[in-house]
This record gives structure tokens, C-alpha cells and sequence, in this order.
């Protein structure tokens, strides 16, 4: 059930899924082996399904780290699970060892659960991943607790040849309470996967792919919300209109490739220059928008000339280019939409007045290079 599930979600590219069907797969054929192998399963049984069980834990922690965005393969694990297999291997073929076998595996398996959990509780902080993120960490250490049960009953000696294969009611007991927290794993990762699809979605719907900044709806939306909280905490905003000079004569010049990467280096440019509290957005072609909050006219204008001043110093392909623009305040009664035609009305004679310089509305005088 879990590979199927799981399954579903392989298109996705998601970081880590591909290795989290994997684990579960190995999980499933492990599972098939002992079932069709019974208690005829010899040696040979038992070393596959035990190594198969171990690639799977492998799997799984790998798969988990890799969707947080950490490095999923660490020599130190790898080379565990060398030594892990290499004892089981010992203790089946060279010196049969039930009870050894048992606690190795369980120990394995208890390594796995607590990583898996440790770091899905580690990212539990977004609101969205929040719930899966416990379920995963729930299910999966109430698993090793009942591995824990398990090495238990071995080593005080309730039931000294426990083995994976033996159909004894500390087995359907002990394993199969921690098999079942498996598919409300899987749920969790489920979970986790839906929810990074739908920041995906969000992130396209909201997010120039050029440019990285806001699309037009997305920046308007979120201006108009920051404006209400502004004023309610008394503060002032200010809005900029910015347009990169003669775009059209770089398309034309250097193609529309070039025109593209520019757009991007300008973008960045003037991102890295905001603060973490203003709006950045592309309201098309190759004019932009920036909502400064806390921020008046005097402020606004201060902050536009340094992005003037970064998008100069900037290019790309070895082509650079300059940028007017527009500023003005947004007033205590005012919307979003009237002070950017007044600052877009700025903008156009920032233009006229030879570019590569910032005009506030209403005032003649001039900010330039």
C-alpha cells in the first residue's frame, strides 16, 4: 500500500521520494520473501530478507534527509550498515546465532526510526508540514519502542530464539504493532509531499519565473495587505515605479536571450538591496514595483537611488544598462492603486528628463546620477 502511495508521487521529482518508495519496496519484498519462504526459509532466507530490511532502513533515513534538503548519504551510516550486514552474515552462516541476529536487526531498525523521527520533528515548524511532520515522528518512534520491547525479550530471555521467520506470539505481537506504524509513515511522507506540490503551485502562481520577483496579481494583493497592517501599527509607506532604460534597444541589439538574463540580473540586483519588510514585484515587460514599508517619500527616495545605483553597477553577458524611476508616498486615505499612477506619472518624466535618475511625484526637482 505505502509503495503504491508513495508510487504515485515519483513523477513529482520531489527531493527524497524516489528513495522513500525504494525503502518501502525492499520493505514489500522482504515482507513477500519470509511470507512464501515460511519457517523452510534456511541461511540464505534469512541473510536476504535481513539485508533487504537493513537497505531499506538505509533508504528511508536517506530519502527523509534528502526531502529537508540536507546531503541524503553519510559514510558514517554507510559504512554501519557494512558492518551491521557483516555481523548478520556472521551469526547466520559461520556461527548461528539467533538471539544475536535478532538484536542486530532490531537495533538497525530502532536506528532508522529515531533518525527518521528526529528529522521530521527537526522541520515541524511550518504551519502546512506541522501535523505530518509529528505523525511521521510518532509512528515512527513508537516503532522502535516496540523493537526496543523486542531486544528486551531476547536479552532477558523470554524468548531466546526470536528470529523474524519464527510464527510465535512475541513475534505477531512485537512486529506486527511496529509494522503497522510503517503505512502511517508513509502517511506522514505523503503528507509532506502534497504540501512542498502545493508551495510549488503557490510559488508559480505568485513568483515571476523570470525574475524571481512577484507577478503583477500577487504583488497588488500583498501590497494592499501590508498597506492595512502598516496603518493600523501608525507607520507610512511609500511606493516606487522603476523601468530599465532602452530594454527595447537591448532585445533588439543582443537578442531576446540576452534581454531575459538581464531582466534576472537586474531583478537580483534590486532584491538584494530591499529590506525584508518591503514588496518587490514585476508589473510587466521590464518595469517593476517596490511597496517600502515604514518608509516616507524622503526614506523612498533615498532607497530607490541606491537601487539605481546597484542596477547600474550590475550586468550581464557583459551588457549593463541603467534605471528611472518613479517614488511617492501613500497617504493616510489613500489606495495602492492612485499612488502608483502618481508615481508611475513621476516615472515618465524621470524619463523625459534624460533617464537613469528617480523623480518623486509632485515635485520638480530631480535625483539623478
Amino acid at each position: 500500500m505505502s509503495v503504491a502511495i508513495l508510487g504515485s508521487l515519483a513523477r513529482t521529482a520531489l527531493p527524497g521520494v524516489i528513495r522513500w518508495c525504494l525503502g518501502y519496496a525492499m520493505l514489500a519484498v522482504a515482507s513477500a520473501w519470509i511470507l512464501i519462504a515460511g519457517t523452510r526459509g534456511g541461511a540464505i532466507t534469512i541473510v536476504g530478507v535481513s539485508f533487504a530490511t537493513m537497505g531499506a532502513v538505509l533508504l528511508l533515513v536517506q530519502g527523509t534527509r534528502s526531502f529537508f534538503g540536507a546531503p541524503a548519504v553519510r559514510r558514517d551510516e554507510v559504512l554501519a550498515l557494512a558492518l551491521l550486514c557483516a555481523a548478520l552474515a556472521y551469526f547466520t552462516l559461520v556461527s548461528p546465532k539467533v538471539g544475536a541476529r535478532g538484536v542486530l536487526i532490531s537495533l538497525g531498525l530502532i536506528y532508522g526510526r529515531i533518525a527518521v523521527g528526529v528529522l521530521a520533528l527537526r522541520h515541524a515548524s511550518g504551519e502546512r508540514t506541522r501535523y505530518a511532520c509529528r505523525l511521521i515522528a510518532a509512528s515512527a518512534w513508537l516503532g522502535a519502542l516496540f523493537y526496543f520491547a523486542r531486544i528486551a525479550v531476547i536479552v532477558f530471555g523470554v524468548a531466546p530464539t526470536l528470529s523474524f521467520i519464527q510464527p510465535s506470539p512475541w513475534n505477531v505481537v512485537l512486529l506486527g504493532l511496529a509494522i503497522v506504524t510503517l503505512p502511517c509513515m508513509s502517511t506522514g511522507m505523503v503528507m509532506l509531499a502534497h504540501a512542498r506540490i502545493l508551495e510549488r503551485m503557490e510559488k508559480l502562481a505568485t513568483t515571476d519565473e523570470l525574475t524571481g520577483a512577484l507577478t503583477r496579481r500577487a504583488f497588488m494583493e500583498r501590497a494592499n495587505a501590508l498597506l492595512c497592517e502598516v496603518r493600523a501599527r501608525g507607520g507610512l509607506l511609500s511606493i516606487a515605479i522603476l523601468d530599465i532604460d532602452k530594454f527595447k534597444a537591448v532585445n533588439d541589439s543582443f537578442g531576446h536571450a540576452v534581454g531575459d538574463r538581464l531582466l534576472a540580473q537586474v531583478s537580483s540586483a534590486i532584491a538584494a538591496q530591499l529590506r525584508a519588510c518591503d514588496l518587490f514585484g514585476r508589473l510587466g515587460g521590464e518595469e517593476f514595483a517596490v511597496v517600502f514599508a515604514y518608509a516616507d517619500k524622503d526614506d523612498a527616495l533615498r532607497m530607490t537611488n541606491e537601487l539605481r545605483g546597484a542596477v547600474e553597477r550590475s550586468s550581464a553577458d557583459g551588457v549593463s544598462c541603467t534605471l528611472s524611476a518613479g517614488v511617492d508616498g501613500i497617504g493616510a486615505h489613500d489606495t495602492l492603486e492612485s499612488a502608483i499612477v502618481r508615481a508611475d506619472s513621476a516615472l515618465y518624466v524621470a524619463k523625459a528628463s534624460g533617464r537613469n535618475r528617480v523623480t518623486v511625484a509632485n515635485l520638480p526637482e530631480l535625483s539623478g546620477a
